[in-house]
């Protein structure tokens, strides 16, 4: 299935995409869930299959305003230098890591598919970081490598945006160069595993105003989504719907001579072709 979260006068809501529009879920499953994460949480993706089944759509998705898939996930991780070459590009001359490198961001830094990208006022480094992202179904402590997979509800698509010279504000911190209001997106839905096997191989495409930026394959990872999944639980109890946002590829505007920053009007899609397209237009803070 494709899970969408949405809003109807003012409200969210979630339901399925299909051919020809949105089936309205939250109105249609017998028992009482507040959104996709209570879904999850609940195991309930057979009630939702069901609950789809030759039902008509209820709107028109190009008339929906999107919302991430997952409204308030306990935890969104974001793993940073993950795929082939991405340690070259710091020119540091470092080793390749043994582990991840990690962060986290908050929700209210993310916009759902077809919102606009907030360029804020005091930065004109508003940068783009095309990204898979996976939603944990069935959470828990220490999980083993090998039964990792069983613990993914879904994918996503995400754009990590990134105000860059807000990174190193601090000393040993990224945080807030990664966490300004509606600077990223996630979406446009949750492609669920029984549709979409999350071993892959997954294709990542990012392009900004048509032009292809970044374009990798997760063959190419350094820490697969098994390691990540039992990495992340070795120190933090994984929780339904929580998203970890697996690692950019090479080709972010800040790694070019001189740098491309994304600027008001530009247009940013982020592409895998199992999972759709996460699109959004470039706005300035009002």
């Amino acid at each position: 299935m494709r899970l969408v979260s949405y809003l109807v006068d003012g409200e969210p809501r979630y339901g399925a995409a299909v051919e020809g529009g949105v089936i309205d879920l939250s109105r249609r499953i017998g028992r009482d869930f507040s959104d996709l994460r209570a879904l999850i949480a609940a195991n309930a993706l057979t009630d939702a299959q069901e609950a789809a089944a030759g039902a008509k759509p209820d709107y028109a998705l190009d008339n929906l305003v999107l919302l991430p898939p997952v409204l308030a996930p306990e935890k969104l991780w974001c793993i940073g230098v993950n795929y082939a070459e991405r340690n070259a590009e710091y020119k540091d001359n470092s080793d390749l890591p043994k582990y991840p490198s990690l962060f986290v961001r908050s929700m209210s830094s993310m916009t759902g598919s077809g919102q606009p990208l907030e360029k804020p006022k005091v930065s004109d480094q508003l940068d783009y970081e095309g990204e898979l992202v996976i939603v944990i179904g069935q959470g828990g402590r220490h999980i083993p490598r090998e039964q990792a997979w069983s613990h993914i509800f879904g994918m996503t698509l995400c754009n990590e945006g990134t105000i860059r010279d807000w990174l190193r504000h601090g000393k040993f911190n990224v945080t807030q160069g990664k966490n300004f209001d509606r600077s990223g997106s996630i979406g446009p839905w949750i492609v669920t595993s029984d549709e979409l096997d999350p071993r892959g191989p997954h294709d990542i495409v990012t392009r900004v105003n048509g032009e292809v930026r970044q374009q990798d394959t997760t063959e190419r990872l350094m820490f697969p989504f098994d390691f990540l999944i039992s990495y992340l639980s070795t120190f933090a109890t994984l929780k339904p719907g929580d998203m970890i946002v697996t690692g950019t590829p090479t080709g972010a505007g800040a790694r070019f001579d001189p740098p491309r920053w994304l600027k008001v009007g530009d247009v940013v899609e982020v592409e895998s072709s199992r999972i759709g397209v996460l699109r959004n237009t470039v706005a300035a803070e009002s």
